[in-house]
């Protein structure tokens, strides 16, 4: 593990900003499918794993807006229960998007997520 040691009698100061953690946003973005409103997230990271779930939600029916690390999630028009198998295959936290669309619809048609 890196480390750094400073030596002199100035005062350390400054801003550090945490990004949002990936293994965190998936499950709150899944959330969504949970609420026919609309719903805002922030601090949510630009990553490939975001972007896939992003695009099952579309898929799925919700209508979805983003600026920066804020994402604006409507699953008002919600309309299908089937996760694509291809993109299913792309993460393995898929398989939190079939919980939340059973737990709205009792029902949710999806193949086996990545690595099971």
């Amino acid at each position: 593990m890196s480390s750094y040691v400073i030596k002199g009698g100035k005062r350390l100061n400054g801003v550090i900003t945490n990004s949002g953690s990936k293994n965190a946003s998936l499950p709150i973005l899944a959330t969504a499918l949970l609420n026919p409103n609309q719903v805002t997230f922030y601090n949510i990271p630009d990553i490939e794993d975001v972007r896939t779930t992003l695009k099952i939600l579309r898929i799925l029916g919700c209508k979805i807006t983003r600026k920066y690390d804020k994402i604006t999630i409507s699953s008002e028009n919600l309309y299908r229960t089937e996760i694509p198998k291809e993109l299913m295959h792309k993460l393995r936290s898929t398989v939190i998007l079939a919980g939340a669309l059973i737990g709205r619809f009792r029902e949710a048609t999806f193949s086996f997520p990545r690595g099971m």
